[in-house]
């Protein structure tokens, strides 16, 4: 069964960069995946994207520019890197795959199937 790991959260100054990382553990192959963000009490937002095979990427306005994110094809993770970080990027973020792949991979958190149990990320002013 797959499982969806990530990792790399924590605390860091305004400014300051940060990696997140996301493994999928129990299968094999490529899959279109995502990183989200949530705020308590707000809805889960949908801040970069990757297709199974790398040729469609997205990102959410609020952090074009400043996050990364692409595929460690060493290691076999999913990275998100994340620059320039502001305090109100501080949220639970998490890792999603979605079982069916598609040519332009999803912002959008209901496309996706498997989910992380989500890493907290903390920007400091």
């Amino acid at each position: 069964q797959m499982q969806v790991a990530e990792s790399g959260g924590g605390l860091v100054e305004a400014g300051e960069s940060l990696t997140l990382s996301c493994s999928i553990l129990g299968v094999r192959g490529d899959y279109d995946m995502g990183w989200f963000r949530q705020l308590p009490g707000k809805e889960r937002e949908g801040i970069a994207c990757r297709n199974w095979n790398g040729e469609s990427k997205q990102y959410a306005d609020s952090i074009k520019d400043r996050f990364t994110i692409y595929r460690d094809n060493i290691k076999y993770t999913l990275i998100l890197r994340m620059s320039e970080l502001k305090p109100e990027d501080t949220a639970t973020y998490y890792c999603a795959a979605r079982f069916k792949r598609q040519k332009w991979c999803s912002l959008d958190p209901d496309q996706y199937d498997w989910w992380g149990q989500g890493t907290q990320v903390t920007v400091s002013s």
